[in-house]
């Protein structure tokens, strides 16, 4: 029996192979995603390697793109951004252009952390930070509100984040 593919180069060209992670690759990544900061020394301790069989995996994950990037966590009261939600934007028209011009449109607002393209209802879901309510409500209406595409605005604020992992 043979499946054809309708449009193979399309398929062939974005295809993205899956790394293969072996137990200790896993508890590296473990490790860097609680603490990214660790010197070479401690991880490799963590994981039992040598420091330098530690530092060689740390690179390939690094030169595979497994580890996109190192963050720090930062606490948002502590810089007058004590204000978090999370939007959902619904586009007038699904469209390529509709979405590209909304991204275009956002991409510049510094109180979106996060801009995610969701299946369901919506097509977006916004991670926007904001000193208080006034300065999210100044944001909701003179740049959000704004935008020709934009359809519905449904916004649901955090209230607590008793668990949080990101970086």
């Amino acid at each position: 029996m043979q499946i054809r593919i309708a449009n193979w180069r399309y398929y062939t060209d974005n295809l993205q192979l899956m790394i293969s992670l072996d137990d200790i690759d896993r508890k590296i990544l473990r490790e860097l995603s609680r603490d990214a900061r660790m010197s070479n020394l401690a991880l490799a301790d963590k994981v039992g390697l040598s420091p330098s069989a530690c530092l060689r995996r740390v690179q390939a994950l690094e030169a595979s793109g497994v580890i996109k990037g190192y963050r720090a966590v930062l606490d948002l009261t502590k810089l007058g951004a004590g204000f978090l939600a999370y939007v959902t934007v619904g586009l007038n028209s699904h469209t390529k252009a509709a979405q590209t011009a909304f991204e275009r449109g956002i991409s510049s607002a510094p109180e979106v952390r996060e801009c995610h393209n969701i299946t369901g209802t919506v097509e977006y879901l916004l991670r926007v930070e904001a000193a208080d309510l006034a300065a999210y409500k100044h944001w909701h209406t003179e740049v959000l509100g704004v935008l020709p595409q934009v359809q519905s605005i449904t916004t649901f604020v955090v209230m607590d984040s008793p668990k949080d992992e990101r970086a």
